[in-house]
C-alpha cells in the first residue's frame, strides 16, 4: 500500500476549528480559545484548517447512502432516513434532509474561514498559498454543487456571514449556483497543479483534473452534452494530467493500490486514524458482517450482462434462470456476493457463501448467510456487497480504505454518453471509451467488444451502471434520465428465493412522486430560524 500522508485527516491534526455551534447552521463560528488574531501565524495551521475543509467535502456515510437512495441497493431492516424517502413518507423534519445541509454549510463555512484569514500567515510561501486557495475553492464549489443536486434554490454566498445575515439570507436560484460553481472551477483550473505534478507525499490533493471533471459534471447533470464532450476531450487529451484505465478493475478498490493511475479524485482514509464502517452490515455474516442492512437488488443483477455482451433477455444470450450466475460479466462477481459465490479472505484463503434457502445442510453448519425472510439478520435480497470491502480492516470493519469520488472511467463514459446523445456515436469513438472499459472488465468475446449495430442508447447507460455501480452516482444518474418517476416507483426484488425458490423476492413498494421528489425538503429546523428560506413543492 501506498503510505497515506496524515495532513488530509482533519480528525487527527485538526483541533484548532473543530468545534462549531450556532442557533443557524449558516453562521457556524469556531468556539475554543484559538481566534483570527492569533491562530494564523504558521504554515502548519493554515494547512490544518484546509485539511478540515478537505474531510468535510464528503464522507462515506452519505456515499453509500446516496447508492440506497436508488434502484441499486435495498434496506432491509428498520426505518432509515433513505426507506423514508424512497418509500414517499417523508417530510421536512427529516434528519437526512437536515444532516445533509448542515454538512455542507460547515465544510462552506470552513473554506471561508481559511480564504479569508490565510493572508494573515506570515511569511508563506506565495504559490503555496495560491494553490492552497484554489483547493479551498474547489471544495467550496463542491459543496455548492452538491447543496444545489438536493435543494434546488439555496442560499449562496462566497464570503463568511454574520448572525444576523444567516438568519435573514433567502435562497438564490440553481441557476445562480451553478454559475457560481462553474466559474470557480474554471478559475482554479489554471491555479491547480496536475496530478503528476505533486510529489507522493501530496497523494490526495485536488487537481485540475478533479476541477475539469467537476465541471463536467455541473454539464452532464443538466444534459448539456456539448459542453459534456468538450470537457471530457480535453481530459481524455492529457491537457489536465494523464489518466488511463488501471488494468484490474476489482484491483481498483483494494488499499495496495490506492491513487492508480485510474483515481482523479478520493476521500482519504487510514486504518485506526480516520475510519468507516458502512460495511460491517454489507458484507456476509459469516466472514465478519453484523447484520445486513443494505444489499443490491435483483434490478441491480439482471442489468450485468452476458460474458458474450448480451443482455439476459436478449435472443443467443445463454442466460439460464435456473443457473443464473454463471457466464456473466466480469464485474458482476467483483461487485455482489451471490448464493455460491467464492469469498477470498484477506489472509488469502476462501469459503463459500450460501445464501440460498435450504443450503445450511450444504454449508454443513449453522448457515448465518441463507436469506430467511424480511427483516432478518441476514441479507434482505439474497445477495451482499464485495466491492469496497477492505480485507485489511479488522474486526468491525473500520476500513481505511480511500474512497473514489472520481474515476477515469467515468470520463469515458460520460463522453460516450454525450457523443451519443449529441447524434456523434461511432466505431472510433466506442473503441475509446466502451471497448476498453470491457476489455479491462475481463470480456473477451467479439460480440461483447465491436461496436453493436444498435440499441446503443440502453447498452451505454447499462454499461455506466453496472461500471459505477455502488459509486454513489446511480441517484444523480436516475434523476438526470428521468427513469427515477419509473424504477423507484413499485416493488423492487430479491433472488429467486421466494415460494420455495419458486419466485423473486418480492421487496417493499417505492413511490416517487414526481412533482416533489426530485428534490429534497428544505430543512423545517432551519425555515424555524430563517423565515426567508421557502420551502419545496409538495413539502
Amino acid at each position: 500500500m501506498k503510505k497515506k500522508s496524515l495532513k488530509y485527516y482533519a480528525g487527527v491534526v485538526c483541533t484548532a476549528l473543530a468545534l462549531f455551534t450556532s442557533c443557524n447552521d449558516l453562521d457556524l463560528a469556531p468556539t475554543n480559545k484559538f481566534t483570527d488574531l492569533n491562530y494564523w501565524t504558521s504554515t502548519e495551521k493554515a494547512s490544518a484548517v484546509l485539511s478540515m475543509a478537505y474531510s468535510q467535502m464528503f464522507g462515506a456515510d452519505f456515499f453509500f447512502a446516496n447508492e440506497r437512495l436508488s434502484d441499486n441497493l435495498y434496506e432491509g431492516r428498520g426505518s432509515t432516513a433513505e426507506k423514508l424517502i424512497t418509500s414517499g413518507q417523508a417530510d421536512a423534519a427529516l434528519a437526512r434532509f437536515s444532516d445533509e445541509w448542515k454538512k455542507c454549510y460547515e465544510g462552506i463555512k470552513t473554506c471561508h474561514t481559511f480564504l479569508e484569514n490565510v493572508d494573515r500567515v506570515p511569511g508563506m510561501d506565495e504559490t503555496l498559498k495560491t494553490r492552497m486557495k484554489a483547493e479551498a475553492r474547489f471544495i467550496r464549489a463542491f459543496l455548492f454543487f452538491r447543496l444545489t443536486c438536493h435543494y434546488g434554490d439555496i442560499p449562496l454566498f462566497d464570503t463568511d456571514l454574520t448572525m444576523q445575515e444567516a438568519n435573514t439570507i433567502a435562497r438564490s436560484s440553481k441557476a445562480d449556483v451553478i454559475s457560481f460553481v462553474r466559474n470557480e472551477l474554471n478559475e482554479i483550473s489554471t491555479i491547480l497543479l496536475t496530478k503528476q505534478e505533486y510529489a507522493a507525499s501530496d497523494n490526495g490533493r485536488i487537481t485540475c483534473g478533479a476541477a475539469m471533471t467537476l465541471l463536467a459534471r455541473t454539464y452532464l447533470y443538466e444534459n448539456d452534452y456539448q459542453n459534456v464532450a468538450s470537457i471530457c476531450e480535453k481530459i481524455m487529451n492529457g491537457e489536465y494530467g494523464q489518466y488511463k484505465l488501471f488494468p484490474s478493475y476489482s484491483g481498483l478498490f483494494l488499499p495496495e493500490n490506492e491513487y492508480n493511475e485510474e483515481v482523479i479524485l478520493d476521500l482519504g482514509y487510514v486504518l485506526l486514524l480516520r475510519t468507516w464502517d458502512q460495511y460491517y452490515d454489507a458484507i456476509p455474516l459469516s466472514v465478519g458482517g453484523r447484520v445486513n442492512g443494505f444489499a443490491p437488488t435483483q434490478e441491480l443483477v439482471d442489468d450485468y450482462v452476458m460474458k458474450n455482451g448480451k443482455g439476459i433477455r436478449e435472443a443467443g444470450s445463454g442466460y439460464n434462470e435456473d443457473d443464473p450466475y454463471v457466464n456473466r460479466d466480469p464485474r458482476f462477481a467483483a461487485t455482489i456476493v451471490y448464493h455460491g459465490y467464492k469469498w477470498t479472505k484477506g489472509d488469502g484463503t476462501t469459503s463459500t457463501i450460501y445464501i440460498k434457502p435450504g443450503s445450511s445442510a450444504e454449508a454443513g453448519a449453522s448457515n448465518l448467510d441463507e436469506y430467511a425472510g424480511p427483516g432478518q439478520n441476514s441479507t434482505g435480497t439474497g445477495y451482499y456487497l464485495r466491492k469496497y470491502f477492505d480485507p485489511t480492516a479488522p474486526a468491525g470493519m473500520n476500513a481505511g480504505l480511500n474512497i473514489i469520488l472520481m474515476r477515469y472511467a467515468d470520463i469515458l463514459l460520460m463522453y460516450a454518453e454525450a457523443k451519443y446523445e449529441l447524434g456523434q456515436m461511432n466505431e472510433d469513438i466506442w473503441n475509446k471509451t466502451i471497448r476498453p472499459i470491457r476489455q479491462r472488465a475481463g470480456f473477451t468475446d467479439a460480440t461483447a467488444l465491436d461496436y453493436p449495430a444498435s440499441d446503443l442508447q440502453n447498452i451505454i447507460r447499462r454499461e455506466r451502471r453496472c461500471e459505477l455501480a455502488i459509486e454513489g452516482l446511480r441517484l444523480f444518474d436516475i434523476r438526470r434520465w428521468r427513469t427515477i418517476e419509473t424504477v423507484l416507483n413499485g416493488y423492487p426484488h430479491g433472488a429467486k428465493f421466494a415460494s420455495n425458490n419458486s419466485q423473486y423476492i418480492q421487496l417493499d413498494l417505492r413511490r416517487f412522486n414526481k412533482d416533489r421528489d426530485y428534490l429534497f425538503a428544505i430543512p423545517q429546523s432551519q425555515r424555524d430560524i430563517n423565515k426567508n428560506l421557502t420551502q419545496n413543492p409538495g413539502y
